[in-house]
């Protein structure tokens, strides 16, 4: 048995090598295949694994939390609140417009107010991952709506810091007064931590960050676990204790952090997208089709016309808001972290299966839509939309960097290695 265990391991590490350069090849997201890798092994699937509940419970989860712990590493608590201040508008507009759909769509379907709060953050948050990507295959990083872009990512980010533990409060099902009571405590250890990341994060990155990289590595699992364990005591979601923590990191331990840890972020993200496939029943997508091609349709138009205010906004022109839209149209880690969420409950046996054709359909559908928008482009300029300097270098720095540049659309081609790292590598 136990060999049979490591020859379908081994099976599986290499059609996920195979995916990722087969994405790699054709330069989208490896999320959608990743995914349906899951689908095709799951218990209804095709070629079904013999794994345990626990084992891909357990896997999925570390996915998880180092997932969110790199994505709060790129950011520093004031260039996030800088963000949310100069994309103020466009992120609200961004919240009203693809929030509502999914919470809509819960609810005409006759699901609990948590299933459809869930269903809403699903259908709200841009993969950072995917637009970072896109960005920079196609040498837009010095576009002038690119601000506009890398702000509304922004501000999706803060807002999941407090969007993470408001939904971990309603999904363990306790009563109205209690649920209020958790709800507050979430918000409050959220805001505690980000003050204390403000004020202290710097003092905290340097007794953590020695010279030896095993004593690093070691010290930051152990931290990173450790919170998300104590999150999880409070009712706050382990992922969110570990995006909280990603904050506090600043200084030279930004790159430390990505260097030492992204290998293993790049194997437990890559195993979370396919844990999170075999528990979806793959008999349960019929059922969901009608559903989630209306979601599609509705949550790429109503990102695309976030795109199109954030350019505007931001001074773009018609094809400059008109590549903003498109950019942002991808959903990815995130949206499939906050179905995890009801998955773990048990909430909705149904939200599963509609999250995972949602976004793998609008994780293939933004890159179609960015090379749409590419080639309309060109057949109005009636040649090539963006000729670049070959001579120019893009040099990949850290996605703090990047927000910094929200300011200048100059500054902004120097920015997003991490956001890119974090999907590009799966």
């Amino acid at each position: 048995m136990q060999s049979l265990f490591l020859l379908e391991l081994g099976a599986v590490l290499l059609a996920l090598t195979a995916l990722a350069r087969l994405a790699s090849r054709f330069s989208f997201s490896p999320i959608p295949l990743y995914l349906g890798l899951g689908l095709l092994l799951g218990e209804h699937g095709l070629l079904p694994l013999d794994l345990s509940r626990e084992f891909i419970d357990m896997g999925a989860e570390l996915g998880a939390i180092l997932l969110l712990f790199l994505l709060g590493v790129e950011y520093s608590v004031d260039e996030l609140l800088r963000g949310a201040k100069r994309a103020r508008v466009s992120g609200t507009v961004d919240l009203v417009l693809n929030f509502t759909p999914g919470f809509v769509m819960g609810w005409a379907l006759g699901w609990s107010f948590a299933a459809a709060f869930l269903l809403g953050g699903v259908t709200y948050i841009s993969s950072s991952g995917i637009a970072a990507k896109l960005l920079r295959d196609l040498g837009w990083l010095g576009n002038r709506e690119t601000p506009a872009v890398l702000s509304v990512l922004v501000v999706e980010d803060l807002v999941m810091a407090i969007y993470l533990a408001i939904a971990a409060a309603l999904v363990v099902g306790t009563g109205a007064t209690t649920a209020v009571w958790s709800v507050l405590i979430a918000a409050l250890l959220v805001l505690a931590v980000l003050f204390a990341a403000h004020r202290y994060g710097r003092r905290l990155s340097d007794l953590m960050f020695v010279k030896s990289d095993e004593t690093v590595l070691l010290g930051l699992l152990g931290v990173v676990l450790t919170v998300a364990g104590l999150a999880e005591q409070v009712r706050v979601s382990a992922a969110v204790g570990a995006f909280l923590i990603g904050l506090a990191v600043s200084g030279e331990g930004v790159d430390r952090a990505a260097r030492l840890l992204g290998p293993l972020r790049d194997l437990f993200g890559a195993a979370f997208f396919l844990f999170f496939g075999l528990q979806v029943d793959l008999a349960q997508i019929p059922k969901v089709v009608g559903a989630a091609v209306i979601l599609v349709v509705v949550a790429a138009a109503t990102k695309f016309a976030t795109g199109w205010i954030a350019g505007y906004r931001f001074g773009a022109g018609f094809g400059g808001r008109r590549r903003a839209g498109a950019l942002l149209i991808a959903r990815g880690e995130f949206s499939v972290i906050i179905a995890e969420f009801g998955v773990e409950a048990g909430l909705e046996p149904d939200l599963a299966p509609l999250a995972t054709v949602v976004v793998f359909a609008l994780a293939m559908a933004g890159p179609v839509a960015v090379q749409v928008v590419r080639r309309l482009d060109r057949k109005a300029a009636n040649g090539p939309a963006f000729r670049t300097n070959n001579n120019t270098t893009h040099r990949p720095v850290s996605t703090r960097t990047a927000a910094r540049s929200s300011t200048s659309s100059h500054e902004a081609s120097t920015g997003l290695d991490h956001r890119r790292g974090v999907e590009d590598s799966r």
